[in-house]
C-alpha cells in the first residue's frame, strides 16, 4: 500500500472510533523521516487507547501491517504509531494544543482538506 493510501486509511479508521480533528500533513518535501503525519485528538486516555487499538488491529488484520515502533503507553496523553512512511499521532486535545504540531510543520500541505466553498456574490479575481 502506498504511503498516501495508508495515511488516509489511518485517518478513516481513527474517525470510525470518533477521533476528533483528524489532519494529514504531507511532509515528504520537508522531512526525511516520513512521508505523512496523521494527527488526531481523543477526549481521554481510554478514548486514545481505543483509537490506537482500532488502528493497529485493523491494519494488522486487513493489510498485515504492524507499526515498526510505538511511543507512549496506554495511559499516556500522546501516543505515536510509526508505520515508517506514515507516523500517526493520537493526542488528547490539550496536549495537541500545547505542542501544536500543525504549526510546527506549518509548511506541510494538508491532504484531503476540503477546499473552502465559494459563497454567492464571490467571484474570482480578474487579471
Amino acid at each position: 500500500m502506498d504511503s498516501k493510501k495508508l495515511a488516509l486509511l489511518c485517518r478513516k479508521v481513527a474517525e470510525n472510533k470518533k477521533a476528533e480533528n483528524a489532519v494529514i500533513l504531507d511532509v515528504r518535501k520537508i522531512s526525511s523521516v516520513t512521508d505523512y503525519f496523521v494527527i488526531v485528538s481523543g477526549t481521554s486516555e481510554p478514548h486514545l487507547r481505543a483509537i490506537v487499538n482500532e488502528v493497529m488491529d485493523k491494519l494488522r488484520q486487513d493489510h498485515q501491517l504492524r507499526p515498526r515502533a510505538i511511543d507512549g503507553d496506554s495511559r499516556a496523553p500522546w501516543q505515536v504509531l510509526d508505520y515508517f512512511d506514515v507516523i500517526m499521532h493520537v493526542m488528547r486535545a490539550d496536549v495537541r494544543e500545547k505542542y501544536d504540531l500543525e504549526r510546527l510543520w506549518g509548511d506541510a500541505p494538508g491532504v484531503g482538506v476540503p477546499k473552502p466553498r465559494r459563497t454567492r456574490g464571490t467571484s474570482a479575481a480578474k487579471s
